[in-house]
């Protein structure tokens, strides 16, 4: 009964969410300065060909009959027509949603095997000598380098010197993986920096917290060597911080895959979006964010039921607080 009361207090909320988000970026797309019409027709137009072009996609209709409309084809699975290539926006970001996720898939491997073990190593190395300085260096630059600043660098770098690494170029996974690796890894880097950082410096504070625990000492005491302390004690303890944050970490990724894809001119949903807000695209502007939102909520949901399968404390307390 607990868990039924859950699950539905989480589906409200959730269609909640989803809908605040597509009244705010409904609103957004058309708040913009120049609009639809101005972008396409060009300052010259006639204010005729601006009408002209407002009818055929419904734009001089009121603004709440326009949300109306896109609402409820939103519920019946059609997230409308792009105004510029007049394809279906769901089968355009469908075919470049495997893009994103490959970037976002490798960005957070990079996260977890990097981050976690680097935290660590911080944590068990500040704890008997001060020491960890080099681990609080790195992970304090990965956050303070903006992704734009990093993947215009990397692609400078990369265009003038190759080094065996493609940039500018894309090619598909299943046509050949070896050389959709190579075009991916440095795309994935740049985006994984912020989130190895933040990773690292959570994993270390988890850590840290855990090895001043009672039954850590006992297990010192007994003369247990540190690695089978972090192995054996420590981990797991200091797990449910870390999951919560990589899950949110997650989301955060396919944000900024928006820029990271701009700049490595990857042709997935980021820079879809990117373009579509050029371009006043409304329809895959309100889509791409819809998606985004949706994808998010997603992650809080796996992000709540993993950290209950690791401490089932946790997963009651976030129960009884729903």
């Amino acid at each position: 009964m607990r868990l039924l009361m859950w699950w539905s207090g989480r589906a409200l909320s959730s269609a909640a969410t989803l809908l605040g988000v597509s009244v705010l970026i409904f609103a957004a797309v058309r708040l913009m300065p120049g609009g639809f019409a101005e972008t396409v027709l060009g300052p010259f137009a006639t204010a005729e060909q601006k009408a002209e072009l407002a009818a055929r996609y419904g734009l001089d209709q009121p603004v709440f009959m326009q949300y109306g409309h896109w609402l409820g084809a939103v519920a019946g699975g059609d997230f409308g027509i792009s105004m510029i290539s007049r394809q279906p926006v769901g089968a355009e970001l469908l075919a470049r949603l495997p893009v994103t996720a490959e970037l976002t898939v490798l960005a957070v491997a990079a996260s977890v095997l990097l981050g976690v073990p680097l935290g660590v190593l911080t944590a068990v190395r500040a704890r008997p000598t001060g020491g960890g300085g080099l681990g609080r260096l790195v992970s304090g630059l990965g956050v303070s380098v903006p992704e734009f600043v990093l993947g215009s660098l990397v692609v400078f770098v990369f265009s003038r010197y190759t080094l065996g690494l493609e940039v500018g170029s894309w090619v598909p996974l299943t046509q050949d993986p070896a050389a959709n690796l190579a075009t991916m890894i440095l795309p994935a880097a740049v985006l994984s920096v912020f989130s190895i950082s933040v990773t690292a410096r959570t994993t270390r504070d988890a850590v840290m917290g855990v090895l001043v625990e009672p039954y850590v000492t006992a297990a010192v005491g007994r003369g247990e060597s540190p690695w089978s302390i972090v192995r054996h004690h420590v981990l797991r303890n200091a797990a449910a911080p870390v999951v919560t944050l990589i899950g949110t970490t997650t989301a955060y990724l396919l944000g900024g895959a928006l820029i990271v894809e701009h700049v490595f001119n990857l042709p997935g949903v980021g820079s879809y979006l990117v373009q579509a807000v050029g371009r006043r695209d409304y329809a895959v502007v309100q889509a791409g964010v819809l998606l985004a939102a949706g994808v998010f909520i997603v992650m809080n949901v796996l992000i709540d039921l993993l950290v209950g399968a690791i401490d089932p404390r946790l997963g009651v307390m976030a129960g009884r607080r729903s």
